[in-house]
């Protein structure tokens, strides 16, 4: 069984049709990306036990924290074990993480559901978002923001799916609309997910391949490829990136992109109910899958955009527009559903292509050596966001509810937040320059690390 999990098992032929990968990585995305529609589930938890918004918004937090560190800290051991070994631990993880949550709902214990989807699945969520990306750029050399687009995609469109699908299921197990009814049908659609997950993710396991040695894609020589001030065709260890200002600056902006976005996603359905009353649990669903497919497309328009205006310029648009967005909702988001929907949109295209651009970002910087790895590590800022972003929007409506406010005044003030922070990362970015020579690994430190059985056939 583990030969055929091993990196020599998955070495495709010269001739392997390189877009046969994107369906592999979409496969594991979309499923793990169910994470984005964990808003859904938020008010069935808060009923089923009995809790406010901070105490369930905390399950998001820590999956989203466990994403981070369990990519920060598994990104090397992906990279030397490859893609399909990794999907099938991040699968196993991630579907383990469903059944122990639903045991969880099932007996009472709450600290179940944190363990369960939180801790175990976070893990799960955060090797399974990393396996492909790397892989992926080594398929698309040539268009590295198409492939890192390609990869993410599908994370950010799980919700798409999965919000409609998990409503759907919480009525036909709960045998109603009602709150009551949704939180009794959260265990049965736990387990129905649980199980759906594991079918999609050992299929997309089963496809992936790794390029032989001797590929590269028509047309392309990369001894033809010349390096821009902000692209460099040096390389930089995953060590010695730490070492730089630009992986630190990159830290910034992707932490601050990140928390600005995961606030208002987190919340999504009941931000909307809150805007506007009249807004039902299924109109808030859907407006849970219209974020989703604006996180979705934005992956791809925005990462395959910066392949022509450059990443630097691509995070001007994120983070300068995204701060006059937050500015609109504070003011006039309570006045009109189609401004508030837009604007959200708006935002979360900026917030899913900041994720699907900052592998190429960070390629452009320290070159392919490594990348996944330092993405991996990179990722520690998703963590603190996932942590940061829920609990200001939460503490926030909870403060604003508890002083006798509502509607809008609930998240006016963190929206003057992200505001800020957005800025901050304006700030991170503009100060971008490129890493200089001396954190380069020479060739052969690189070749050391390179195993022959890894790419033999």
């Amino acid at each position: 069984m583990a030969s055929i999990l091993d990196r020599k098992a998955i070495v495709a032929p010269k001739h392997f049709n390189r877009w046969f990968i994107p369906a592999a990585a979409l496969a594991i995305h979309l499923c793990i990306g169910q994470v984005y529609a964990f808003s859904v589930f938020k008010i069935p938890l808060m009923s089923r036990f009995d809790v406010g918004e901070v105490s369930v918004g905390w399950i998001f937090s820590v999956a989203i924290a466990m994403l981070g560190l369990s990519a920060a800290f598994g990104g090397t051991w992906v990279e030397k074990s490859g893609p399909r070994k990794s999907m099938v631990v991040a699968g196993t993880a991630w579907v383990l993480g469903f059944f122990v949550a639903a045991l969880g709902i099932a007996t009472g214990q709450l600290w179940l559901v944190y363990f369960g989807y939180g801790f175990i699945g976070g893990i799960g969520l955060g090797i399974g978002y990393i396996a492909p990306v790397s892989t992926l750029m080594k398929w698309f050399p040539d268009r590295p923001g198409l492939a890192t687009g390609l990869a993410i995609m599908g994370f950010g469109g799980g919700a798409l799916i999965a919000s409609p699908m998990s409503n759907a299921l919480m009525v036909l197990f709960g045998g109603g609309t009602e709150t009551e009814n949704l939180a009794s049908g959260l265990v049965p659609t736990f387990v129905v997910l649980a199980l759906s997950y594991a079918v999609i993710i050992a299929a997309g396991a089963y496809v992936i391949r790794l390029p032989h040695p001797d590929w590269t894609p028509d047309g392309w020589d990369p001894s033809k490829v010349e390096a821009t001030p902000m692209q460099t065709n040096l390389n930089v260890s995953a060590n010695k990136a730490l070492k730089t200002p630009q992986f630190w600056f990159l830290w910034i902006i992707l932490f601050t992109n990140v928390t600005a976005g995961i606030g208002i996603l987190e919340n999504a359905a009941p931000m909307i109910q809150d805007y506007f009353p009249g807004v039902t649990a299924a109109a808030a669903a859907g407006f849970v899958g219209i974020l989703s497919l604006a996180n979705m497309g934005g992956r791809f328009i925005w990462s395959t955009a910066s392949d022509y205006v450059g990443r630097k310029n691509i995070y001007l648009l994120y983070l300068g527009v995204g701060a006059l967005l937050y500015l609109v909702i504070a003011f006039f988001g309570g006045s009109s559903l189609a401004l508030f929907i837009v604007s959200a949109m708006l935002l979360l295209s900026f917030y899913g292509g900041g994720f699907s651009t900052i592998p190429a970002y960070l390629r452009d910087m320290f070159g392919y050596y490594q990348v996944g790895a330092i993405h991996g590590r990179i990722l520690t800022a998703w963590a603190a966001a996932g942590i940061a972003g829920p609990l200001i929007v939460n503490s926030v409506v909870e403060s604003q509810s508890a002083a006798g406010n509502q509607g809008p005044e609930l998240y006016t003030l963190s929206m003057y937040i992200m505001v800020g922070l957005l800025v901050l990362g304006l700030i991170a970015n503009v100060l971008m320059r490129p890493v200089a020579k001396k954190y380069t690994v020479e060739y052969a430190e690189q070749q050391q690390e390179v195993t022959t059985d890894a790419y033999s056939k």
